[in-house]
């Protein structure tokens, strides 16, 4: 599918794509109409997500209370990541359909992951998963929501989080396999933990914890290896089929 889209020529080839869809300033250019979306939704419908309010309370703690510093610091991390990467500042044609295409076989491939626990759960324990898409509803409040929740909890948890446990991991010593082993699983389960906490916080289920576990370590890998872009659309895209489906 997404091979489709690209010409014969060797930057517009599937290995050209590979690398640039990889790239902080794609990501920025990719995840900007989402972002800019879901900034205009917590002013005008008042909806907000997890992610965002953790970030916005730590921020305000520090003494900024301005409501775009969030999505200011988001652009401004991606532009100096892309800035220390040394890489070409443009985005070629036909990357960004690719990873808008990408993202949606990604999402799907992770709701089928869905379907196929539930189907484990319900031979093991033989308990009924069927009421998750309704909670599944009610944390991420519609679309905009969805689209907040890709882009700030992986900018949370992966960018962030997932960065700094591998930074530290590293000064320390561990090896590069051990560091990402470590720092994916324990970032993933911190990512899962996170959904119980708080006054918005969902009951907590075996279930639930064991997918979202396995959801962050599916996010993390894509995130070291395609990037923040294709890991925050696939994220938003998720959730969004998951309340469709």
């Amino acid at each position: 599918m997404v091979s489709r889209l690209f010409s014969g020529s060797d930057k517009s080839s599937i290995a050209g794509y590979w690398t640039e869809s990889r790239q902080p300033l794609a990501s920025l250019v990719f995840v900007a109409p989402l972002l800019a979306i879901y900034e205009l939704g917590v002013v005008v419908l008042r909806v907000q997500t997890g992610a965002d309010m953790w970030m916005r309370k730590t921020l305000n703690l520090l003494g900024f209370s301005q409501h775009l510093l969030l999505p200011i610091l988001t652009v401004a991390l991606l532009l100096g990541w892309h800035h220390i990467s040394r890489r070409r500042w443009r985005v070629p044609a036909g990357v960004l359909p690719g990873m808008l295409a990408e993202c949606l076989l990604l999402a799907i491939a992770l709701r089928m992951l869905l379907q196929l626990q539930r189907g484990l759960f319900g031979l093991v324990s033989g308990t009924s998963t069927a009421s998750l898409a309704e909670k599944c509803k009610q944390v991420a409040g519609g679309l905009i929501g969805y689209l907040g929740a890709g882009i700030y909890e992986e900018l949370l948890f992966r960018l962030i989080l997932l960065s700094l446990v591998l930074w530290l991991l590293c000064r320390v010593g561990v090896s590069g396999r051990k560091s990402l082993l470590i720092g994916v699983i324990a970032t993933s389960l911190l990512f899962s933990a996170a959904h119980y906490v708080g006054p918005y916080g969902e009951q907590l289920q075996t279930f639930s914890f064991v997918f979202r576990f396995v959801a962050g370590v599916f996010f993390s890998i894509l995130f070291l290896y395609r990037g923040f872009g294709i890991a925050a659309g696939t994220h938003a895209f998720y959730d969004i089929l998951v309340s469709l489906w």
